[in-house]
């Protein structure tokens, strides 16, 4: 819907047809009354210099312009519901360098675990209306990378814009945690989750995971660990193929207990479809918030004839100096 935040300011569209009435003398003698505006401009040059009526209507649809532009004209969206109470929901995902073995598939086809992660985790996270959702990176240390928020679609994109690497090559759980825990800290009368995705066990940070999983007991913070990594893949060697465990670094007993002291659960995803069942495990164990209240987005538009305004004041001054010059030089010739 479109409308104006001050319509009073439209009164002022007639002032310059006001100006235009009132007695020359009058103009004269009252300096509260003479503005050097387009207004002085219309009546001195109209009466002095024989003004056209185009050039007047030139600068009336400059007045109106503006005057439209002080008025705030705006649109708002259509209504957008919002949760009455929040529901806050962190995700950690782990960037080690393990996390680039290739023993994962999607249509068919090999591709690394943070590869994987994105395709399943990007529709968990399109799924969660109505949750504020947070996105923790990790490796050798952790990083926020999204604050919580009710904007899926920027999560979404800080996630596929991650690379492995990005923050070392090592694991530090613990520090993932602390640092949810620590975002949570000023969220209240929420539910605290942290879904944290890792392949490995914990190798780096300041906090280790059972201090970790202790600050996340008291916090009140649900933790959903889920260890990525397949059980056996071929390896090519100069002996040939052989079969290999590429998981046998994934400390699944660290990851399970860090689940069951703070409430949550420990899931292990071989494979895409076992992730995108784990994903909607969550989605009953946590289920999305209600919403109950409504906000409509709103756009401001006043820079359109504001800049449209500008526009034609700089054709209106420039247009007589191009007239001079064009007399002046078919007077030299």
């Amino acid at each position: 819907m479109f409308e104006f935040y001050w319509p009073w300011l439209l009164l002022a569209l007639p002032l310059p047809l006001l100006m235009r009435l009132l007695p020359a003398k009058a103009q004269a003698q009252s300096a509260a009354l003479k503005v050097p505006t387009i207004n002085t401009n219309m009546t001195s040059q109209s009466e002095q210099k024989g003004v056209s009526r185009s050039r007047v209507l030139f600068a009336g649809l400059i007045w109106l312009l503006l005057v439209c532009a002080a008025a705030r004209p705006q649109w708002l969206g259509d209504p957008l519901s919002i949760p009455a109470e929040g529901r806050d929901l962190m995700v950690a995902v782990d960037l080690s360098g393990s996390m680039k073995i290739d023993d994962m598939q999607i249509g068919g086809r090999n591709v690394d675990r943070l590869t994987m992660i994105k395709y399943v985790l990007s529709d968990f996270i399109e799924r969660r209306v109505g949750d504020r959702l947070g996105l923790l990176l990790f490796a050798d240390t952790a990083y926020l990378q999204a604050p919580l928020t009710y904007d899926r679609d920027t999560v979404n994109k800080l996630l596929e814009e991650s690379v492995i690497g990005l923050v070392g090559e090592q694991t530090a759980i613990g520090d993932a945690i602390g640092l949810a825990v620590k975002r949570f800290e000023s969220k209240k009368d929420s539910n605290r989750v942290l879904v944290l995705l890792t392949d490995g066990q914990n190798t780096a940070g300041n906090i280790s995971p059972k201090e970790a999983t202790e600050l996340a007991k008291n916090a009140k913070v649900t933790v959903y660990t889920i260890g990525v990594g397949a059980d056996q893949m071929q390896v090519q060697s100069f002996f040939g193929t052989r079969t290999v465990n590429p998981s046998q670094e994934l400390d699944e007993k660290m990851l399970t207990h860090i689940a069951e002291q703070t409430g949550g659960r420990y899931f292990r995803a071989r494979d895409a479809s076992d992730l995108e069942h784990i994903y909607a495990i969550l989605d009953e164990l946590e289920p999305i918030a209600r919403e109950s209240r409504q906000m409509r987005p709103l756009q401001a538009l006043f820079f359109y004839p504001l800049s449209l305004a500008f526009l034609l004041s700089l054709i209106w001054a420039l247009v007589p100096l191009f007239s001079a010059l064009r007399l002046r030089f078919k007077a030299v010739s």
